[in-house]
């Protein structure tokens, strides 16, 4: 496969192409286009001709090794594609591992590993190492450990294992999201999310009671991180005649679900009830009002995962690392000191 045939298929020139693959800022193509070129190169095994490029530039050549595979599972999801946190992680790991003459050989969720397909295509195209999305249980640790040599997580949970780990502290994002909050002088602050062996949850505890403020249970809905788990969640709260003046949601997700369950209930947002998140996905900016949430550099984690895992497989370091990454706040519309 050549960049003119990846072209000819996408509909697109190929120097569109040429920049899609490169990374290039300059005119970059529209997300539509880019996923479609991607999509052509995970399928065809397409790899950069680096040998040609130095050429091109003159300098010296060094002989390059056949192209080599990774594979991404996504523990946290049963559709990784649908997903508006993992998705785009998944991507700047495929991005950047194909800069290096890696491509990204097939992804697949932790919910169908035992699915006869799934499992023959783990064990008849060993890709030579694996990036893990998403915190996951003892059980499928134990089946990364048979079934791949090399290692990369990345999420907002460290992970219990002596895998290198990419990882954005979302138990201090929650503490800092909740603090927010407290600092606009909100006492009643409810929490929609996880709470099973969730970092957030422990963040969102522990800045109330830093703050002298108790947890209490009819304040805590445990629900699924997802648009319906947020809107479920949200509706346990009002059935439970929540006086909550400020709600954490655990992801961006779950606070969409949550503000379309307030606006069927008549009440305004930031007004009646104040809402927080984590991720700051795309969406955030286009709601109304506008989602003030914990903003994650969710593709530098990529980049940083597929450096790491190529990394490791190279032999350039032996010891597990854990390399922790910044948030900070997006403030934006969806916040506003409590008045009484």
């Amino acid at each position: 496969m050549t960049l003119k045939e990846i072209a000819a298929e996408a509909g697109v020139s190929i120097s569109t192409v040429s920049r899609v693959i490169n990374k290039s800022t300059r005119t970059p193509a529209g997300k539509e286009v880019q996923d479609r070129i991607w999509e052509i190169v995970r399928r065809t095994g397409y790899t950069p001709n680096h040998t040609a490029r130095e050429l091109k530039k003159g300098s010296s050549v060094r002989e390059e090794p056949l192209s080599r595979s990774l594979a991404c599972l996504f523990a946290r999801v049963e559709d990784g594609a649908a997903d508006s946190f993992f998705t785009p992680l998944a991507r700047s790991i495929e991005k950047e591992a194909f800069r290096h003459g890696y491509i990204l050989k097939y992804s697949f969720s932790a919910f169908d590993i035992r699915h006869p397909g799934t499992f023959r295509l783990i064990e008849d195209n060993q890709a030579d190492g694996v990036a893990v999305l998403g915190r996951c249980d003892k059980e499928l640790l134990k089946f990364l450990k048979q079934h791949f040599k090399y290692v990369v997580y990345a999420g907002l949970n460290s992970l219990d294992a002596k895998y290198d780990q990419i990882i954005c502290d979302g138990g201090q994002a929650a503490f800092t999201a909740v603090n927010r909050l407290i600092e606009l002088k909100h006492r009643k602050i409810a929490y929609i999310g996880e709470t099973d062996k969730e970092e957030r949850y422990g963040g969102y505890c522990r800045a109330l009671k830093e703050a002298g403020i108790p947890v209490l249970k009819g304040y805590i809905s445990n629900v699924k991180l997802s648009s319906e788990g947020g809107y479920h969640g949200a509706n346990v709260l009002f059935d439970r005649d929540c006086d909550a003046t400020a709600w954490f949601c655990s992801n961006d997700m779950t606070a969409i679900g949550a503000m379309r369950a307030v606006k069927e209930h008549g009440l305004r947002i930031p007004d009646d009830i104040s809402i927080i998140s984590i991720d700051d996905i795309d969406t955030a900016q286009y709601l109304t009002p506008m989602l003030t949430t914990i903003h994650i550099p969710i593709e530098e984690m990529g980049k940083m995962a597929a450096k790491t895992l190529i990394d490791r497989i190279e032999g350039g370091h032996t010891l597990p690392m854990k390399i922790h990454f910044p948030f900070y706040i997006a403030g934006r519309e969806s916040c506003r000191e409590y008045r009484g």
